[in-house]
């Protein structure tokens, strides 16, 4: 995939369909795409949970570019947010004690646009993830007017969720910059085959400006 012809935002939401639908995989893989464009861009963890003192999502975004740590990353500009336990950010935060900062979240993301020039945050789970209390993710990103790019693949479901989360999209307001399929997945064929047709389908006849890209089983 070329990207020299695809105008960017400056800032673009990585979300999923589901936890585990491969958005760590697709943050790098678009960051590469973008670098060997000759694209200046970061990436950013909006928030981490299940980690310590580093983010293991930035690990896969950094191996996949082939930058290396950057100084961000050991600064934790990129991912300003870990909690220890594997859960939504809303209850990682409260087994650990503490608050979850949005204003250092979106402090981060400035200062990494300031001098990176675009910023691909990728999101914890889906658009419904509690961050606190009833305010989810999906309501994070209307907040901050960023366009999504949602992550999907070929899983026996896929159709039903990725049709709720571009449906939940539309009513908050969001643009839709993309959906990327993840082929990791392709498990069932005639499912998976399915499932391509039906999303790049469905975006023609209701998102005609949204991308459709695929990336390979990385």
């Amino acid at each position: 995939m070329n990207f020299k012809d695809i105008k960017f935002p400056s800032r673009i939401f990585i979300t999923g369909i589901d936890t585990d639908a491969g958005k760590s995989y697709a943050t790098g893989w678009i960051a590469r795409g973008m670098i060997d464009a000759g694209i200046n861009v970061v990436t950013q963890k909006f928030v981490q949970t299940g980690n310590t003192d580093f983010s293991e999502d930035i690990d896969i975004h950094r191996k996949l570019m082939g930058t290396g740590m950057l100084p961000e990353d050991r600064l934790h500009t990129t991912a300003p947010e870990i909690f220890t336990y594997p859960a939504s950010p809303d209850l990682a935060a409260r087994i650990d004690g503490r608050e979850l900062d949005l204003n250092a979240i979106s402090d981060a993301t400035d200062a990494l646009e300031e001098k990176y020039g675009n910023v691909l945050i990728e999101g914890a789970g889906g658009l419904m993830v509690p961050l606190k209390g009833e305010y989810l993710t999906i309501d994070y990103m209307c907040e901050h007017n960023l366009p999504a790019i949602l992550v999907t693949n070929g899983r026996l479901g896929s159709i039903n969720h990725t049709l709720l989360a571009l449906s939940a999209l539309r009513n908050a307001g969001i643009r839709l910059f993309a959906v990327i399929y993840n082929s990791h997945f392709d498990k069932d064929k005639i499912i998976c085959e399915d499932t391509r047709n039906y999303i790049r389908q469905w975006l023609d006849r209701h998102f005609p400006d949204a991308l459709y890209l695929e990336m390979p089983s990385l």
